[in-house]
C-alpha cells in the first residue's frame, strides 16, 4: 500500500467514524444478550422486538460505512464479493444447503479485513432476499453472516488461518456459529414454550441442514482460500486499496 493510501485509510479513523467503529463489537455482543433475556424472561412479542435489535445492531457498521468517505476502489471489494455471494446462492438456489456464500464471506474478511468481512456478509443477506423473500429472519442473517465475515477479518489480522485444515475447521465452524443464532431465534421468537424436549426439537432439527451447510461450505472455501488471497493481495498492493478499519 503506498504511503497516500496510508495516511487517507488513517484520516478515515478519526472523528464519528471512530466513535461508530468503537460501537460495533459492543453491538455484536449485545444483541445475543438481549435475545437471552428476552428468552430468560419470556417476554411477548419476542421475534419482532429482537428482529428490531439485530437492526439496530447493523446501525454502527453501515453508519462507519457511510461516514468514512471511502475511495471508489476501496468499495469494489465489498460490491465485487457481495455480488459473488448473492449470485452464489442463487446459483445454488436448487440445493438449499449448498452454498458458496459464507466461504466468500470468510475470504472476504480474512482478505479485506472485518470491516469489509461483516458489510459483504449483511449486504448479500439483504440483497439476496430480494429473491428468496425478506422477513423478520432477514436482520438476523445479516447479523449472523456479518458477524461470520467480521470473525475472520480478526482471525485473518491475526494470521491464525495459514493452513489448509485450519482454514476447514474455521469455515466449518462458522457455518454452525450462522446456524446456531438463527436456531436460537427461532426458538426464542416462535416457540411459544421453551422446555427440554422443545429445545432438543429445535436443534436437532437444524442439524442435519447444518452439517450439510458446513460440508459444502468447506468445499467451497479451501480452495478460493488458498488462491484468492495471493490474488486479491496484488490489486490491493497495486491499486492502494485500503481497510476501512
Amino acid at each position: 500500500m503506498t504511503a497516500e493510501a496510508i495516511e487517507e485509510t488513517a484520516a478515515r479513523r478519526t472523528g464519528l467514524p471512530a466513535v461508530m467503529r468503537r460501537l460495533e463489537p459492543v453491538a455484536l455482543i449485545a444483541l445475543p444478550l438481549v435475545m437471552l433475556l428476552y428468552a430468560w424472561l419470556r417476554l411477548p412479542n419476542a421475534a419482532l422486538v429482537t428482529a428490531v435489535c439485530a437492526v439496530i445492531a447493523l446501525v454502527p457498521f453501515f453508519a462507519s460505512f457511510e461516514l468514512a468517505h471511502l475511495r471508489a476502489r476501496d468499495l469494489m471489494p465489498i460490491v465485487v464479493m457481495t455480488a459473488l455471494a448473492v449470485a452464489g446462492r442463487l446459483i445454488f438456489a436448487p440445493v438449499p444447503a449448498i452454498k458458496p456464500v459464507i466461504a466468500i464471506v470468510v475470504v472476504t474478511g480474512l482478505c479485506f479485513g472485518r470491516e469489509e468481512g461483516f458489510l459483504t456478509g449483511a449486504l448479500a443477506m439483504l440483497v439476496s432476499n430480494i429473491f428468496f423473500g425478506q422477513g423478520p429472519w432477514t436482520p438476523w442473517q445479516m447479523y449472523s453472516c456479518g458477524l461470520v465475515g467480521y470473525l475472520s477479518g480478526i482471525a485473518g489480522s491475526h494470521g491464525w488461518l495459514k493452513r489448509r485444515w485450519t482454514i476447514a475447521a474455521f469455515g466449518f465452524i462458522m457455518v454452525y456459529l450462522y446456524g446456531f443464532i438463527l436456531d436460537t431465534w427461532n426458538l426464542i421468537g416462535f416457540v411459544s414454550e421453551i422446555n427440554a424436549a422443545t429445545i432438543a426439537t429445535n436443534y436437532i432439527g437444524g442439524f442435519t441442514y447444518n452439517l450439510a451447510h458446513a460440508i459444502g461450505t468447506v468445499i467451497f472455501l479451501v480452495p478460493i482460500a488458498i488462491s484468492w488471497p495471493k490474488m486479491f493481495g496484488r490489486i490491493k498492493e497495486k491499486y492502494g486499496i485500503g481497510s476501512m478499519a
